[in-house]
């Protein structure tokens, strides 16, 4: 079993607290301000969602997992993460705990993907946040489900690769969600590319980023993404989402930074955005 890292952090450690949260991103003002409804839409392919604490990042999340929740039900979910510590491209086949119960993986897709090529690495999964707090609110919109969980580093293609020959394997329906947020702006973050106008310039950066996501091109948004030194720092985990949905279609649900959450002072603020890919 794999234990929280970031419970009573960057979420409630206690389970009603915790749905409490949850809910409440869901309804706030930063949030698509309702609960999921019940009627299934059309077939989501994936999100890209950010990793942050919930008092920052979780209504941005809540968007892309009220599209999850009104969606048809995969098999499973493919989450793609960053290793904040520096580890390469790895699984994990430990279940997770959540304060909302235990998470399964899907052992038979997990083993069908380190025969394929990933590696499994436990320690690497041990103390990462990226795919963790995207647990929490799986288990809020749909109780039960399986996943994978996969940290992506700069060999994305590769591991995309991977990732649709084992689809193709197993016949087996799945949402990939690719865990990132999106420019780190400030001193802290060591990128500070421009000293005025930082709200404007920092909504700027990332929308162009956004805009070489929805050419659905992981070669293109990789591009802007050196060009411009942008600290996304879930880069890869996007890029091989992108390779594996290139015939999927893009849209931006909400896009806002932590400083317009807090205090308004843009001299440290991140950016999150949630995105979701259709058919």
């Amino acid at each position: 079993m794999r234990n929280p890292v970031v419970s009573g952090a960057f979420y409630e450690s206690d389970a009603d607290k915790l749905k409490d949260q949850i809910k409440g991103c869901f309804l706030s003002d930063f949030g698509p301000r309702k609960l999921p409804e019940k009627i299934p839409e059309q077939e989501l392919k994936g999100i890209i969602v950010p990793h942050a604490g919930y008092l920052y990042s979780g209504p941005c999340a809540a968007y892309c997992y009220k599209a999850v929740a009104e969606s048809k039900r995969p098999d499973l979910f493919i989450i793609l993460g960053v290793s904040h510590s520096g580890f390469s491209s790895c699984l994990s086949m430990k279940d997770w705990q959540t304060p909302l119960g235990t998470v399964k993986v899907d052992k038979e897709f997990g083993k069908a993907l380190i025969e394929n090529g990933i590696p499994q690495d436990e320690t690497a999964h041990a103390n990462e946040h990226s795919i963790e707090v995207q647990l929490p609110f799986l288990q809020f919109v749909l109780k039960d489900f399986k996943f994978i969980p996969i940290i992506v580093s700069d060999d994305f293609a590769q591991i995309a690769e991977i990732i649709l020959k084992t689809i193709e394997q197993t016949k087996k329906n799945v949402i990939i969600i690719a865990s990132s947020d999106f420019t780190h702006y400030g001193a802290e973050y060591g990128y500070v590319p421009f000293a005025e106008n930082i709200k404007e310039n920092l909504y700027k950066m990332d929308a162009g980023a956004i805009e070489e996501i929805k050419k659905m091109s992981s070669k293109g948004f990789l591009d802007y993404v050196n060009k411009t030194g942008a600290t996304i720092c879930g880069k890869h985990a996007i890029a091989a989402l992108l390779n594996c949905l290139k015939s999927s279609k893009a849209e931006l649900l909400k896009y806002y930074t932590s400083a317009d959450i807090s205090n308004k002072d843009y001299s440290m603020a991140v950016g999150y955005a949630a995105i979701k890919f259709r058919k």
